[in-house]
């Protein structure tokens, strides 16, 4: 997968170690609530989608932006990792960009 979900690591840099501590933050920091039940999918799974809301509340409890919890790592389609060396960048002529 070319993205990684990184809850429990951006917590634990934290000193948040529990569901139960992370839901009592994004309802003090954030005024947003979720049940112990989401907050142990989010913690146990990467999501497939995250409401805005959510993510807004998670970042704000955390004090993080949405790329401190999601890492990517790109891939080609055979899901072979993208290395740096392989990143071709082209010249623009004249350093302009071409139009829209």
């Amino acid at each position: 997968m070319a993205l990684e979900w990184r809850l429990r690591q951006v917590m634990a840099e934290r000193g948040i170690w529990t569901g139960a501590e992370l839901i009592r933050l994004m309802n003090e920091k954030a005024g947003y609530s979720l049940t112990a039940p989401s907050i142990s999918l989010l913690l146990a799974n990467a999501p497939k989608q995250v409401k805005a809301e959510t993510m807004d509340a998670l970042c704000t409890a955390l004090a993080c932006t949405p790329s401190d919890l999601w890492r990517h790592k790109a891939t080609y389609a055979s899901g072979r990792e993208v290395k740096a060396s392989d990143i071709v960048i082209s010249k623009v002529a004249n350093d302009r960009l071409p139009p829209i």
